[in-house]
């Protein structure tokens, strides 16, 4: 019983990411078991699943953040030359893999859908992008005759397909960068 106890709340959510991204429909008891606790313990530091879906998505918006920042998303947004932006773009394009590896998960959570908070954190983030992908579009970055919402959504689909492609061995990590901005900005047709 001491070992269950000297599990942290953190290792706990460490560990359900883990799990979840491998077996996203995993019940609490297969959680449980992934991190090295009783189903009590579990349940004494997330009462429901839906309360550790939940703190997993503020993890997972935390690190879509992050991801933004690290791309330099909001000096980006005050730029118009094609450079620049082209740049920006690549940086999170390729920032966005590895939130999409670490809590790919909550790509496809319909509990992410039901906090109120999570998804107007969701909106504001992805709010963010659309401005860039706006003025990526100004700038001949990016195809104009799109919506930059419909461009938001493909980008979307293809992190649900970076997941899906290495959780099943379909590729190799190193090629996951050229072929998700190859397929992202030239598209699968063959010219």
């Amino acid at each position: 019983m001491s070992h269950q106890m000297a599990v942290s709340k953190e290792q706990i959510i460490t560990a359900a990411i883990r799990h979840l991204n491998g077996s996203p429909a995993a019940s609490m008891g297969q959680i449980a078991q992934a991190a090295g606790i009783s189903r009590a313990t579990l349940h004494r530091h997330f009462a429901t699943r839906e309360d550790l879906i939940i703190a997993l998505g503020w993890r997972a918006h935390a690190a879509w953040e992050r991801a933004q920042a690290e791309a330099g998303l909001e000096e980006a947004l005050g730029a118009t030359d094609r450079a620049t932006l082209e740049q920006a773009l690549h940086r999170l394009i390729t920032q966005h893999i590895e939130v999409a590896e670490e809590h790919g998960f909550a790509l496809t959570e319909h509990l992410m859908e039901v906090d109120d908070g999570l998804v107007r954190r969701a909106h504001e983030l992805e709010e963010r992008e659309v401005v860039l992908i706006e003025a990526c579009q100004r700038a001949g970055v990016l195809r104009s005759d799109m919506s930059a919402r419909w461009i938001s959504n493909v980008f979307f689909g293809l992190l649900v397909t970076v997941r899906e492609s290495l959780r099943r061995g379909d590729v190799a990590r190193r090629d996951v960068p050229r072929l998700l901005l190859e397929t992202f900005l030239r598209g699968i047709h063959e010219d």
